[in-house]
């Protein structure tokens, strides 16, 4: 691909990118004891050398959680604040940059998983709705998900968030990104089907955004421009998804608010069949043009998008004006140099590999 658009540079927050090909959160299970490795430093500097305009780190916990993921980063003492700093350094001495997304599943967590075991709380969402589904990779068979317990107070929740950008601020990453995406935390708050509070955090559009809307006020209280968020507004994934009007009825409001916070950057992840789920033969997102839907309500942040975007297909709706960038997720595990490849020559990686040596 020989492409302009995508090359050119970006400012978003307060810093310059250099090109606009993001790499997106990918969990990828390596964190020992929830704690960064020197393997994990490796594989993100490769990718910075190989062309990231920015990096979004893996999902990494603000708190204790029994996630269906074993081996997920935190980010809630010093010990995780001195590894996530030497991989922020790396990425750095590479010429990148790296947001922190900040994360918290909610109702997906499970009692018997080790972390949830040693957190020795409940597993908490905002109402007690389970989700359907649930497997997890380090409790035999198929558990499910429980019936969490709702939170009393979500301002605890808020306060975890807020330390969490603390310790990220701490370890020198360019901003973060709060994962407001695929079901967990954020999503289970806006979405009607899984909060049920009758209280001033659930019910109506308003009541239902306040909670995602105030983690994002004490992270820029922390990291000034330098935040953003990831939504996913069709659904699918952890059992979320609402009727269309109700959708798009709490996405343009949520995004209309979002956008007047002076974020860096709003991420619209668009329907991606992979990212579906189907309940009794049904699938559970709901479908449409999520670009299309929601591009109107953002005129203050930059806009990136993401699910199954090529180069090429971003090269086009940057150069058209329709959005600032991409980030890309899969690909970039397979390619860590992809920027390069896309920008040069795709031929380079396609049978070179080396054999793996164990």
């Amino acid at each position: 691909m020989a492409g302009k658009a995508l090359f050119k540079p970006i400012q978003i927050g307060s810093i310059t990118l250099k090109n606009r090909i993001g790499m997106s959160a990918l969990t990828r299970n390596r964190a020992e004891n929830t704690y960064p490795t020197e393997l994990m430093k490796e594989y993100y500097a490769q990718r910075a050398n190989g062309g990231a305009g920015l990096i979004v780190s893996e999902g990494i916990l603000i708190s204790r959680q029994g996630t269906e993921w074993p081996h997920a980063p935190g980010l809630w003492d010093d010990k995780h604040v001195a590894g996530w700093k030497d991989i922020v350094n790396a990425v750095h001495d590479a010429g990148s940059n790296i947001y922190a997304q900040l994360w918290h599943v909610g109702r997906v967590a499970h009692p018997d998983a080790p972390e949830q075991k040693l957190a020795g709380i409940p597993v908490y969402a905002p109402s007690a709705i389970s989700a359907r589904g649930g497997k997890f990779r380090h409790i035999p068979g198929t558990p499910g998900y429980v019936t969490p317990t709702a939170v009393e107070d979500p301002r605890v929740l808020i306060e975890q968030f807020k330390h969490a950008a603390i310790n990220a601020k701490k370890a020198g990453f360019d901003g973060v990104e709060l994962h407001g995406a695929n079901g967990y935390l954020v999503t289970q708050f806006l979405d009607n089907t899984s909060n049920h509070r009758t209280d001033q955090w659930g019910g109506s559009v308003e009541n239902r955004s306040r909670f995602g809307l105030e983690v994002l006020k004490v992270l820029v209280d922390v990291f000034g421009r330098d935040v953003a968020i990831k939504l996913s507004p069709a659904g699918g994934y952890n059992d979320v998804g609402m009727p269309l009007q109700d959708t798009l009825d709490t996405y343009s409001y949520f995004i209309t608010e979002a956008d007047k916070l002076n974020l860096s950057y709003i991420v619209l992840v668009r329907y991606s069949k992979a990212f579906d789920s189907e309940y009794d033969g049904v699938p559970r997102s709901t479908k449409h043009d999520v670009l299309e839907s929601y591009r109107p309500y953002i005129k203050n942040a930059k806009l990136f998008l993401n699910a199954e975007v090529t180069a090429e297909e971003g090269e086009e709706l940057v150069a058209a004006g329709k959005i600032d960038g991409i980030f890309i997720g899969f690909n970039w595990i397979t390619h860590p140099d992809l920027t390069n490849k896309s920008e040069n020559n795709w031929s380079t990686g396609y049978t070179d590999y080396p054999v793996a040596v164990y």
